[in-house]
């Protein structure tokens, strides 16, 4: 697991529910990290910033 990265909450996240998620963008900017703030040690999902931008994308219609 990478541990360099610095975590943020989503702005897609709800502010006022247990349920969110954290970015971080790695230092190379070649790769966006999401995972469960509750459950910061288990699985991440490391996207290109170009498939982050899609997954975005449906939000934001």
């Amino acid at each position: 697991m990478t541990t360099t990265l610095e975590w943020f909450k989503s702005s897609y996240s709800s502010n006022e529910g247990p349920d969110c998620i954290e970015v971080a963008v790695a230092p190379t900017r070649t790769t966006v990290h999401v995972r469960d703030s509750k459950d910061t040690s288990g699985p991440q999902l490391a996207l290109t910033p170009q498939a982050w931008a899609a997954f975005l994308s449906g939000f934001c219609e």
